[in-house]
């Protein structure tokens, strides 16, 4: 019981720790940004994020499709918002697997399937904002050499990857945790490797992570700033990269950290790049946390003893191993 607590009160502890000194370093000029800020932009970046869910919804209903399970866009949607809450609360991204079990419950999906069509999401995921940040390398100058190291190295990895799978062929074992295995492999092939997969969901990518992008950019208006949008895309990359090691809950403090510090070396004062980083991921996890809400509400009192299960579970696991 207690390594439960703490493998959630550790991350906790630490994501606001993180966002504690990063307030407290410039506190005295907070204020001062503060009151130079333009709400209606606020209002705009909520509208561009809640876009976005809509596309990420899209893209995972097309997942599905790919392993012949017709799920509407709504439901699809709702599922990725209720995983993404569960990440807002639970560390190690956890909250993913809580999809496994709604797709169950609902459309009789295996478990191997709902957890292959995350694994597309999240490989696309990765690979395209590797690629935008790889691309925004070349607009922005004095990038210190970490930047290109966490940028190139899962690139390189995602690209891989998909390289193994084109090669590897149906593999059959008679061990039961092998075959597992290659039965994920397989679903993901179906998944994602076909000419029409990876142009769709490369394209809805590009598309999902430019308007992420475009989230920061209203906020950055709000407060008057300039920033290139190269500066703004590498600063995304960066954050969701470093975000993508499950340190804390929903990356939260090391998202921000990440983002400032992208901010700072374009020249942006610190306690804006501050600013802009604490409000940029506060309007996207509060946008994620009502689609969530929304979410269980509308697939049914069920799902909160599911999202318990799905991560004790999970810790369980942990904990065993």
């Amino acid at each position: 019981m207690y390594r439960k607590i703490s493998s959630i009160l550790i991350p906790t502890l630490l994501a606001i720790g993180i966002i504690a000194y990063m307030l407290y370093t410039v506190w005295g000029s907070l204020l001062t940004a503060l009151q130079r800020a333009i709400p209606a932009y606020l209002l705009l970046a909520v509208l561009i994020c809640i876009t976005s869910w809509w596309l990420r919804g899209w893209r995972y209903h097309f997942i599905l499709e790919g392993l012949n399970y017709l799920v509407g866009i709504i439901e699809s949607t709702a599922c990725v918002c209720i995983s993404q809450t569960a990440n807002l609360i639970v560390p190690a991204r956890l909250g993913d697997f809580v999809r496994a079990f709604i797709l169950k419950h609902e459309y009789q999906t295996t478990y191997s399937e709902g957890v292959s069509s995350i694994v597309v999401e999240r490989i696309f995921d990765i690979v395209i904002v590797a690629f935008l940040g790889a691309v925004s390398l070349f607009f922005v100058l004095n990038v210190p050499a970490w930047f290109y190291t966490i940028i190139v190295i899962p690139l390189l990895a995602g690209i891989f990857f998909f390289v193994f799978l084109l090669f590897i062929g149906k593999l059959t074992s008679k061990n039961r945790y092998i075959a597992i295995i290659y039965t994920l492999l397989d679903e993901i092939r179906r998944a994602s490797l076909s000419v029409k997969a990876i142009v769709v969901l490369s394209a809805t990518s590009i598309v999902i992570w430019l308007l992420d992008s475009m989230v920061t950019v209203a906020i950055v208006m709000m407060f008057q700033e300039h920033i290139s949008f190269a500066v703004i895309v590498l600063a995304i990359v960066v954050g969701n990269l470093v975000k993508a090691v499950p340190l804390t809950p929903g990356g939260i403090g090391t998202y921000e950290l990440a983002l400032a510090i992208t901010f700072e070396i374009a020249g942006v004062a610190p306690a804006i790049a501050t600013l802009i980083a604490v409000i940029d991921h506060l309007v996207k996890n509060l946008v994620t946390l009502g689609g969530g809400i929304i979410s269980i509400y509308y697939f049914g009192d069920w799902v909160i003893p599911t999202i318990k299960t799905a991560i004790d579970s999970k810790l369980s696991k942990r904990k065993d191993a």
